[in-house]
């Protein structure tokens, strides 16, 4: 005895209803994978190209009311801009911030700047630099 089968003979009655959904959810996956890799692919063109100033610190020196910050800025000939660092102390409270000015056609800048604390400072971070 054989039991009686319950699906639809193949190609019949058109794609069932799982299929046009599948169908549709790889549309729509799709879409957003592209619309998601442009975004990224703008916000990177964007980061790498249009930023005209970059640093990074080399070393520091921390005193007691001070912080020596030896720092190496790279950025375009005749761009100006400026570069924010900060400082720590122990305890992780903020102890000191400024800003200091890049101008001039130089493209590579090593400087070491002095930012002033209220107390120790145990760090000197590099918050990030800011074409004018």
């Amino acid at each position: 005895m054989s039991t009686p089968s319950t699906r639809l003979p193949e190609g019949r009655y058109g794609r069932s209803s799982d299929a046009r959904a599948d169908r549709t959810l790889k549309v729509v996956g799709a879409v957003l994978g592209a619309a998601l890799l442009a975004l990224v692919g703008y916000f990177g063109y964007h980061y790498v190209a249009q930023n005209k100033i970059s640093a990074e610190v080399i070393g520091f020196d921390a005193a007691e009311d001070s912080v020596k910050v030896h720092l190496e800025v790279r950025k375009d000939a005749g761009a100006s801009g400026y570069c924010t660092l900060r400082s720590q102390a122990e305890n992780g409270a903020e102890v000191g911030r400024a800003d200091f000015r890049f101008d001039g056609d130089a493209t590579r800048i090593d400087k070491v700047v002095t930012l002033r604390t209220t107390s120790l400072g145990t760090t000197a971070e590099l918050l990030g630099c800011h074409a004018d």
